[in-house]
C-alpha cells in the first residue's frame, strides 16, 4: 500500500497531485505545528502585473503554539470576496475559467471557521476535477506518535503502508534505516514542473492548481502528470 502526507495547504501547487495520483491513499498532516508565512493559509496565482499571493487571515491568538487543525480563519476580514475578485480578474478571459466558477463560487459563498475544513474541501474538489480517486484521510482523527522522520514512520505502520513518498525536502529529515528496518520502502518526489499555455505573458511556475485548470481544463491531469514518473513506473520499481 503506496500512502503519501502532507499538510493541508491552501489552493494547492501542482506537484502535490502528482504525489497523491502516485498512492493509494492520502493522509492530511493536520496535527502538525501551523507555520505561518507557509503555504498552510495562503498561494499565488498569476494575474497581468505577475503573481500575487491570496492569504486567507487566521485567528491570531496562540496560532504559534497550535495544530493546523486548531486553527480558526479570521473572518472579520472579507477575504472571500477578495479571493473570488482577485480571481475573476486575472482569469476571466482563460478558456475554462466559467466551467470551475461555480465550484469556486460556492467555495467562496459559504461560511468558514476551520482552515483545515476549508482547505480539505478544496482539495477533495480538485481531486474530483481532475479525476484522482485517492482516498483523504485526517491525521487529527488517529494517534500517530513521534517527531519527523518517526511520526511518519509511525503513521505508515498504523495504516499498513509498505512505501511511502516523502517529498523532494523529506531526504533531509528521513530516517532511511528506520524505515527500511520496519519493512516500509522511502521514496522520494523529484516533481519536474510543466510548461503550459498561460495567460499574463511568459510562463511562470509554481503556481496554483487553479492557473492550470483555468488555462487547460480537461488537460490538466495529462499536463501536470507529464515529464514524471508515472504510477505503473513507480510499481514497477522506477522510482
Amino acid at each position: 500500500m503506496i500512502l503519501t502526507a502532507h499538510q493541508p495547504v491552501y489552493i494547492p501547487w501542482l506537484g502535490l497531485f502528482h504525489k497523491i495520483a502516485l498512492s493509494d491513499s492520502f493522509v492530511s498532516f493536520d496535527q502538525v505545528q501551523y507555520q505561518p508565512k507557509d503555504w498552510n493559509n495562503r498561494n499565488q496565482i498569476k494575474t497581468l502585473q505577475g503573481p500575487i499571493w491570496l492569504t486567507v487571515p487566521v485567528l491570531r491568538k496562540g496560532y504559534l503554539d497550535k495544530s493546523i487543525s486548531d486553527i480558526g480563519i479570521n473572518n472579520t476580514v472579507p477575504w472571500a470576496k477578495k479571493h473570488w475578485k482577485s480571481l475573476t480578474v486575472a482569469y476571466a478571459k482563460a478558456p475554462y475559467f466559467k466551467r470551475y466558477a461555480s465550484f469556486l463560487e460556492d467555495i467562496y459563498s459559504r461560511h468558514w471557521e476551520s482552515l483545515v475544513e476549508l482547505n480539505e474541501t478544496m482539495l477533495k474538489g480538485f481531486l474530483d476535477i481532475l479525476g484522482i480517486t485517492v482516498p483523504v484521510r485526517s491525521a487529527s482523527k488517529w494517534n500517530f506518535k513521534g517527531e519527523k522522520s518517526g511520526l511518519v514512520l509511525d503513521m505508515c505502520q498504523q495504516l499498513g503502508a509498505t512505501d511511502y513518498i516523502f517529498g523532494a525536502l523529506g531526504r533531509g529529515y528521513a530516517d532511511l534505516d528506520a524505515f527500511i528496518a520496519a519493512g516500509v520502502r522511502p521514496h522520494f518526489q523529484d516533481y519536474k514542473h510543466p510548461i503550459y499555455p498561460q495567460l499574463h505573458g511568459e510562463f511562470l511556475p509554481h503556481m496554483s492548481i487553479l492557473d492550470l485548470l483555468f488555462n487547460c481544463g480537461d488537460e490538466s491531469r495529462s499536463i501536470l502528470l507529464s515529464s514524471n514518473v508515472t504510477r505503473e513506473e513507480f510499481l514497477k520499481g522506477k522510482a
